[in-house]
């Protein structure tokens, strides 16, 4: 038995543990690359990492931990590599995973020893071999899947993983304290907090490791939850903010209908005074304009219309061209703060991007909304010349500091959602848009 608990864990076992680790993280992340050119860069990884454990397998005690630091650097340029995220944020997944690879080669090769003599199983001779590698099949294909399984599971915010240097200390604290932990037994049998039986220092590590893989698992959801939280906070505001724009924009309009309402009667008095021709033309002009007023934005839904008067007159104001062929009565079974929060977005997210525009000419938006077939479509167009950068359906803000905005364009596809709606993206040609398609079939 002593003979296989004073071995350490083969090399080549180590080298395949950090390997799994990182594609745990490479399989969930966005990637940089796909196909050929991504498995490429796998078996580079895979290959350098084993050829890195071979090579350093004989150096001295004292050069461990620089051929340690070596091998996290690794993988830390795998990941990288492949996924397309961050040095910050690779930093962070990478800490993950080296204690992840840790945690998983010590359990393997606890669980082959304990087979070997605990079970009896030492006398299995050209066996061993066999053993060993489905020790390692069904051990690393338990804990890197489980992991994975449950990483999947969650939908991270991508403001959680948009890491700064300095919060990059908490995480590499913590794995640190759980490495030297795990090994101090190795190095210093007779100190405090280690063990001196060698199925006590390797339970010592296999436990300590797993007690790291869980901290900075809870730590890492905490950090999504916080995110999340935060997220649902600004998307609330924006729907609050969106709502409260109506309510202005609607007593302003009552405020200018009444004017409107008075200067009829004014016009109606001065016609009964005899005057000039020019008098009578000016007039004229001060009817058509009511007129013209009072015709715009009826499109037969009463929030619709002062949410895009609100818009029409700030476009007005700033030489942005608003046009719109809306369906209004097609709206009627939406809730009102829904209407607000998905015209309202959709709208200042498309004045933004023209007031960006330096030719006055090219400011243009135009927004439709009509039924097809058993679907209600809201459709937003406008002039954009940037080639915008997407990630997961939705447009990458373009603002500094882009983790913590783009909200707009999310509480427009979770309103819709609460329709059975979705909503998609589109952006080519020096145009942008974002169509919201509902079911109207249960209408």
């Amino acid at each position: 038995m002593n003979t296989v608990y004073l071995s350490d864990i083969p090399r080549l076992f180590t080298a395949a543990a950090e390997w799994c680790a990182c594609l745990t993280v490479i399989a969930k992340y966005p990637r940089r690359c796909g196909g050929l050119r991504l498995w490429g860069l796998l078996g580079l990884g895979l290959a350098g990492q084993c050829l890195f454990m071979m090579l350093t397998d004989a150096l001295p005690l004292w050069l461990w931990l620089p051929c340690m630091a070596a091998a996290v650097g690794m993988m830390l340029a795998l990941i990288a590599a492949c996924c397309d995220m961050p040095l910050a944020s690779a930093g962070y997944c990478t800490v993950r995973a080296f204690l992840l690879a840790e945690f998983a080669a010590s359990l393997e090769w606890q669980l082959y020893s304990y087979a070997l003599f605990a079970l009896g199983w030492q006398e299995m001779g050209a066996g061993r071999a066999a053993l060993a590698v489905g020790m390692l099949a069904g051990v690393y294909a338990a804990v890197f899947l489980g992991m994975y399984g449950l990483e999947k599971r969650r939908d991270d915010p991508r403001a959680a993983m948009t890491f700064q240097l300095r919060e990059l200390g908490s995480p590499a604290l913590i794995a640190l304290a759980c490495f030297f932990l795990s090994n101090l037994s190795f190095v210093y049998r007779d100190a405090p907090f280690t063990g001196s039986q060698l199925t006590d220092i390797y339970n010592i590590r296999t436990l300590v490791d797993l007690a790291g893989v869980a901290m900075l698992y809870a730590y890492h959801v905490q950090r999504c939850e916080l995110y999340m939280q935060r997220e649902l906070d600004a998307i609330q505001n924006i729907l609050q903010n969106q709502y409260a724009q109506y309510r202005q924009s609607r007593e302003s309009i009552e405020v200018i209908n009444h004017k409107y309402h008075d200067l009829k009667h004014q016009i109606a008095v001065l016609r009964a005074e005899p005057d000039a021709g020019r008098r009578s033309a000016y007039l004229d002009g001060m009817e058509e304009e009511i007129r013209d007023y009072e015709a715009q934005n009826k499109t037969g839904n009463s929030v619709l219309d002062t949410v895009l008067t609100g818009k029409s007159l700030y476009c007005a104001r700033h030489g942005v061209e608003l046009t719109c062929v809306a369906d209004g009565a097609r709206l009627e079974f939406m809730d009102v703060m829904d209407l607000c929060t998905i015209f309202g977005n959709i709208l200042d997210n498309a004045i933004e991007c023209e007031l960006r525009v330096e030719e006055r000419e090219k400011r243009l938006i135009h927004l439709a909304v009509y039924a097809k077939k058993d679907l209600l479509v809201i459709r937003c167009e406008n002039y954009c010349p940037e080639v915008l950068k997407f990630q997961d359906g939705l447009p990458v803000s373009t603002k500094p500091e882009g983790a913590y905005h783009g909200y707009g364009i999310k509480s427009v596809r979770r309103a819709a959602g609460k329709y059975g709606g979705a909503v998609t993206v589109h952006n080519g040609e020096e145009w942008f848009e974002i169509n919201v398609v509902v079911p109207l079939k249960s209408r």
